[in-house]
């Protein structure tokens, strides 16, 4: 970033999935007219549409949108891979615009953008397929119990319900003989620009009838015969995903197709609570109902200190 986009600002809207960000951040895009980068770290692959809940053609023609159907799940995409695009579209966006809009549910790369990321030494590839491979074979079980005899310190403090945080780790203590905690420095990166986080939440219930709901509508759509012609791909690690990995249990005959639809919901009520435990460590994050006009007011008030005109009545 040059030193003439310090006046520049780019408003990061988080919170858990089905809460409503694609809504609110359109809506603020519209009325600042300009654009948004998308920070999910599953929309990016053009070969997943349903099961990642992407936006709707309508909804990306409204608002031009970056990192949603731009890579292939054949591509090793990481959060320092979207580190890089996502500041090299904001110096471009802030070429014609004073602002831009950033929404999504993943935290590491909100983190990434935001403070940048700790060096971590890259991992041979054949490493890391070969943890995907034994994972996918041989479930959560194995992944957790490897984590924890091989890097107990991250085990401790780490997040055991997710396979890949707990991936990585294992890669990365395969990689180095170092546990992936002897890499984080905490120290943050210097951005040439504003940053100002809202955060999305409703009540748990309502939250679960939103994810219940959205996965009954991915049903309709066609979850199950999209993962059917993923089936060949499905030790990608971009396949590693709620919605699919019960789906190709379904379809290899293990479960029945009700107890997959009830497992999707089961594990995406449980990313919530994992997103959520994320995004209330951050307190740089302001809180808002999705429905509340009172971010429009926050927006326009002393946090971006009266440079962004946000029409509320637009």
């Amino acid at each position: 970033m040059t030193p003439a986009q310090k006046n520049k600002t780019v408003i990061v809207i988080v919170g858990p999935t089905a809460v409503g960000k694609t809504t609110v951040a359109i809506d603020i895009a519209t009325r600042l007219n300009t654009e948004i980068i998308s920070v999910d770290s599953r929309q990016c692959y053009k070969e997943l549409k349903i099961g990642v809940a992407t936006p709707s053609d309508e909804d990306l023609q409204r608002v031009t949108h970056h990192f949603i159907t731009s890579h292939s799940i054949h591509q090793e995409v990481t959060a320092a891979d979207f580190e890089q695009y996502a500041l090299q579209k904001a110096e471009e966006i802030f070429k014609k615009k004073d602002c831009l809009v950033m929404a999504g549910g993943t935290g590491l790369y909100v983190k990434a953008f935001c403070e940048g990321l700790d060096e971590i030494p890259a991992v041979d590839a054949g490493i890391r397929n070969l943890i995907i491979k034994n994972y996918v074979e041989k479930g959560m079980a194995w992944l957790q119990a490897e984590v924890k005899i091989k890097d107990p310190a991250f085990y401790e403090a780490g997040e055991i319900l997710n396979p890949q945080r707990m991936m990585r780790a294992l890669e990365v203590r395969e990689a180095t003989g170092k546990s992936i905690l002897e890499f984080r420095t905490g120290k943050k990166a210097d951005r040439n620009f504003q940053i100002v986080k809202i955060g999305l939440e409703l009540p748990k219930e309502e939250l679960h009838r939103n994810i219940n709901a959205r996965v009954d509508k991915m049903m309709r759509q066609g979850l199950m015969q999209e993962a059917s012609s993923l089936l060949p791909y499905r030790n990608l690690n971009a396949l590693q995903t709620v919605g699919y990995t019960e789906m190709f249990d379904y379809l290899d005959g293990k479960i029945s197709l009700q107890q997959a639809i009830e497992l999707i919901k089961i594990h995406t009520r449980q990313y919530a609570k994992r997103q959520m435990t994320w995004f209330k460590k951050d307190k740089e994050i302001y809180w808002f109902s999705p429905a509340s006009q009172s971010i429009l007011s926050f927006l326009s008030a002393a946090s971006l200190s009266g440079e962004l005109n946000v029409d509320s009545n637009h």
